[in-house]
């Protein structure tokens, strides 16, 4: 089912039945003190607490399991129409969790209004009123005004005892300018997302990105983080190195940007039981490990062609673009390189002089001898899913559109004849913008993922970023035809470039960084600091070079 459809009071007492349920839904035999004791707490029957922790096993501990259900066992769909049920959500955010503590009669009359502007009937009063009661009490005092109970207690954040207990993530933009593959031209500085395992410094995931950091960024970088790095590592020409980190984080520490309180990043953790800790604003204690981490890598960009520096100071007369020659995936490539063969492989201060990779190993065994383990995803794709961000579409009776690209699948014939209520309005979409080949609809009779291809299945593959340039190129040639056949015909135009450009790169390239060579610059006398040497001159793969200011921990 999708997490997002789900509303909010509903999904708040899932989530506190899942914190009282679940410790001992993790046992192989719940004791019945313990059953009796939670059900008095949540206010059920020990039958019902007992059938509960029952779900939790089944699914693993999803938050979706404790949802209510209707008669056939699946999840219990809202009474109330998704269109009036996203207005009443709107406005409980907007206006009663917030300080200015909106009556319950002020959101009566806000929906009403917001309802008559979008030309629906609204909800009756006690419908409204009752969604503002199935709001947690706690939360709602938390939310609309300061309880001095809820503040963070000051202090920096603890050694986690297991790999993996503890997550950092944080994005910064890259200090280097990219180039296109097909035309090797300058198209800007790309944005990183990590994440740091704090028990032992590894890093365990990342996504590199031309698109600024989106809640679609943080679910790509969660799911680096639990998948086998074998194949993307193989598929990125690096298999000599070990990357041996792998699994759901239980705790997630973030700063408070946007993206962190999107709601698709907030019931993903919830679902998958990983706990957010927010970073206090003003406390940047907090977040040092991830954020130092990020600048040994970025002083460690500082070496590559077409680096901006940290500041123009340091920059001085270096001309970045002029010495840019790096595509995006070369630089992925060359952060794949770096981090498993110098990073996890340097000495730290702060772990007595071990290294991320040892101390992760240490770490593992200790696990392994308590009898713990790291939870892996049953099934990826659906774990990506739930962290990727909502589109809604109607169907119409070729499929879907999206971005001016068509979607369809056999499978959706019968929703498109059926003329059911449940397939004629807005249906829930996601998509991997790595990917947009297909998109996965939610199914809204049993509530799983169908993946529904392009409609015309000779199209290649195509990423989000790909997707703009191209429809950037078809708007430049006629702005007022821009359909799925321009976009695909200057997509092709801009691949043939790229096979063109490839029998000349290693000269292109070579002659973009001979004035590197001419000048007195950070890079004039270490070409083979690059790590992969081929991408700066014609000459065999150097190692990267040891990270030689590692920050102290």
């Amino acid at each position: 089912m999708d997490l997002e459809s789900v509303p909010k009071g509903v999904w708040q007492k899932a989530e506190e039945r899942a914190a009282l349920l679940r410790p001992l839904a993790a046992l192989h035999e719940a004791p019945a003190h313990l059953v009796r004791a939670a059900a008095i707490d949540l206010k059920i029957s020990e039958r019902w607490a007992y059938r509960l922790i029952r779900r939790l096993r089944e699914e693993n501990g999803a938050v979706t399991a404790l949802l209510p259900r209707d008669g056939r066992g699946a999840p219990r769909k809202t009474r109330i129409a998704g269109d009036r049920e996203a207005i009443i959500g709107h406005v409980i955010e907007g206006h009663y969790l917030k300080r200015q503590k909106a009556r319950p009669s002020e959101i009566v009359r806000a929906v009403q209004v917001e309802c008559r502007k979008a030309g629906i009937s609204s909800p009756s009063e006690a419908t409204i009123r009752r969604r503002v009661n199935l709001i947690d009490k706690g939360v709602a005092s938390r939310l609309r005004e300061d309880d001095p109970d809820t503040k963070p207690i000051l202090g920096a954040t603890p050694i986690p005892k297991y790999p993996l207990d503890v997550v950092q993530i944080d994005h910064t933009p890259v200090d280097v300018i990219l180039v296109d593959p097909f035309e090797r031209l300058p198209i800007g500085r790309p944005y990183l997302t990590v994440a740091i395992d704090v028990m032992s410094r590894m890093i365990a995931g990342f996504h590199l990105s031309l698109d600024p950091p989106s809640a679609a960024s943080v679910g790509l970088c969660l799911a680096h983080v639990a998948d086998d790095k074998k194949t993307w590592m193989t598929a990125r020409g690096v298999t000599d190195v070990e990357w041996p980190i792998a699994g759901k984080p239980k705790k997630i520490g973030v700063d408070n940007a946007g993206e962190f309180h999107s709601q698709a990043f907030e019931r993903g953790c919830a679902q998958h039981n990983i706990e957010i800790e927010w970073r206090p604003p003003g406390q940047p204690q907090f977040g040092g490990i991830v954020e130092r981490v990020i600048g040994t890598l970025m002083r460690r960009i500082h070496k590559l062609p077409g680096t901006t520096f940290s500041n123009t100071a340091q920059r001085g007369a270096y001309d970045s673009e002029r010495q840019a020659c790096l595509t995006l995936e070369e630089l992925e490539r060359w952060l794949t390189v770096a981090i498993c063969k110098d990073y996890h492989l340097s000495g730290h201060r702060g772990l007595d002089g071990s290294t991320p990779l040892a101390r992760l190993k240490e770490g593992l065994v200790s696990l392994s001898r308590s009898g713990g383990s790291i939870a892996i995803p049953r099934d990826m794709r659906s774990y990506l899913i739930d962290f990727l961000p909502v589109l809604r579409r109607t169907l119409q009776r070729d499929g879907f559109t999206v971005d001016h690209i068509r979607y369809f699948s056999n499978a959706l014939k019968p929703w498109i004849v059926s003329r059911d209520v449940r397939t004629e309005g807005h249906l829930i979409l996601r998509r991997d913008p790595r990917d947009l080949s297909r998109v996965y609809v939610l199914d809204p009779f049993d509530g799983s993922w169908l993946e529904v291809p392009y409609r015309t299945l000779s199209r290649p593959s195509i990423t989000l970023w790909e997707h703009r340039a191209a429809r950037r190129r078809a708007q430049e040639r006629n702005a007022a035809t821009v359909d799925e056949d321009s976009i695909f015909t200057a997509f092709a135009e801009m691949q043939e470039i790229e096979r063109n450009a490839a029998r000349l790169s290693k000269g292109a390239r070579r002659r973009r960084s001979r004035p590197v060579l001419d000048r007195q610059s950070p890079l004039a006398k270490q070409p083979e600091a690059l790590g992969l040497g081929e991408l700066a001159q014609d000459q065999p793969d150097a190692p990267p070079q040891p990270f030689t200011d590692i920050e102290e921990w």
